[in-house]
C-alpha cells in the first residue's frame, strides 16, 4: 500500500437539476485529476439535490431517481472515473427494479465497476427505504474504502463496523450544518443575510460556517470517528442554500489520528486535497484499541429493536417539539 492523494468537494447543488449538478462534478473531477488525486468524495445527494426531496410525492421522487449502476448519472460517473483513472463517489436518489427508493452513494472505479451504499439511517422522505448493509470494498490502489452517508456517521457503531470490515478510508458524504434543530447547543440556521452578503463581507459568513452551526459542531464528534477506529475520513458536504436551509460546507480530510490535515470554510464551492500516508497505520492508536476490545461485555449494544427509535420519527418530532 502506497501514499495516495484524496480530495473532498463541497458545492451548492441545484434542486432536481441533475444535468447542472453533473457538470459541476465533471469540472471538479478535472481539477482533481490535474492535482494528481486518486480518490474524490462528493456530497450526499449532490446529483439529485437533497433537502427538497422531503416535499416530493412518490411519483415525483421516482421520476428524479434512477437505477444504480445503470442510470445515466452513474454512467457519467463511470466515464469520468475511467477517463481520469480516479475513484469518484457522488450521491443521488436511487430506484431499484422493484420500485423501492433509496438515498444512495455511488462510487465509480477506474476499471469500469461501481460500488454503492444505501444510507442506513434515511429520514429525508417517507417514500425512501433505509439500507441494511455496510459497504467496504477493495481498490486497485491497495486501500480498502468504506462509505457512510451523513446520519450513518452519527451512530458510532456504524463507523466501528465499517472499520472492523477492513476499511482504511471512510468516505463520509453529507448534507449537514445549518439545520433547523432550534437547539442553541447543536447547530441552528445560518443567517441568510450574511450568506447573501458573502462577497462584500466574507468574514461574517465564514464565522457562521466555522462556528457551532458548522465546523464547531463537527469537531465535537467527527475526528473521534477517525481516531477511535484508526481510519482516514473524507468529509464532503453541501454548501449554501439547500431549499430553506443553508449548508455549511467545511469539506475536510482527517487522518487516522483524528487530525484535520486539509479543510476549507469558504462560503462557496471548493475542494480540499491531501496525501494519505499508510505508514501511519503501523502504530495508530485506534487500531491498537480495536484489538483489545472485549465484545463479551457489549451485550447491551446488540439489544433488539424494542430499545431503538425510528430515525424519521426522531428527526422530525425533534423539530416539532422545539
Amino acid at each position: 500500500m502506497e501514499k495516495i492523494r484524496a480530495a473532498c468537494v463541497q458545492f451548492q447543488h441545484a434542486m432536481g437539476d441533475k444535468e447542472y449538478n453533473l457538470k459541476k462534478v465533471e469540472e471538479f473531477c478535472g481539477s482533481a485529476a490535474a492535482a494528481g488525486v486518486k480518490v474524490v468524495c462528493f456530497p450526499e445527494c449532490c446529483i439529485s439535490g437533497y433537502w427538497h426531496l422531503r416535499k416530493l410525492c412518490r411519483e415525483d421522487l421516482a421520476a428524479l431517481a434512477e437505477p444504480v449502476p445503470d442510470g445515466p448519472a452513474c454512467r457519467k460517473l463511470s466515464e469520468l472515473s475511467i477517463k481520469h483513472g480516479m475513484i469518484i463517489g457522488a450521491g443521488l436518489a436511487e430506484v431499484d427494479a422493484d420500485g423501492k427508493l433509496y438515498n444512495t452513494y455511488a462510487v465509480a472505479l477506474p476499471d469500469g465497476s461501481m460500488k454503492k451504499h444505501r444510507k442506513i439511517h434515511t429520514f429525508i422522505s417517507p417514500h425512501m427505504e433505509s439500507g441494511s448493509e455496510y459497504t467496504v470494498f477493495d481498490t486497485d490502489l491497495g486501500w480498502k474504502i468504506g462509505v457512510l452517508i451523513c446520519y450513518d456517521n452519527n451512530i458510532i457503531e456504524n463507523a466501528r463496523m465499517t472499520a472492523l470490515l477492513g476499511a482504511d478510508i471512510i468516505m463520509a458524504p453529507h448534507q449537514t450544518g445549518g439545520c433547523n434543530l432550534k437547539d442553541p447547543n447543536s447547530m441552528g440556521l445560518v443567517d441568510r443575510a450574511k450568506w447573501d452578503n458573502r462577497e462584500a463581507d466574507p468574514e461574517a459568513v465564514e464565522e457562521e460556517l466555522k462556528g457551532n452551526k458548522g465546523r464547531g459542531w463537527l469537531m465535537r464528534w467527527l475526528p473521534s470517528r477517525a481516531h477511535d477506529n484508526g481510519v482516514f475520513y473524507l468529509f464532503s458536504n453541501g454548501v449554501g442554500p439547500d431549499d430553506d436551509e443553508i449548508r455549511t460546507g467545511n469539506a475536510m480530510i482527517i487522518d487516522c489520528y483524528g487530525r484535520v490535515i486539509a479543510e476549507t470554510w469558504k462560503a462557496g464551492d471548493d475542494m480540499v486535497v491531501a496525501d494519505l500516508d499508510p505508514a501511519l497505520f503501523k502504530k495508530v492508536t485506534g487500531r491498537r484499541w480495536i484489538r483489545t476490545r472485549r465484545p463479551e461485555l457489549y451485550g447491551k449494544i446488540c439489544e433488539g429493536a424494542g430499545s431503538t427509535e425510528d430515525v424519521k420519527k426522531v428527526r422530525f418530532e425533534h423539530e416539532k417539539e422545539a
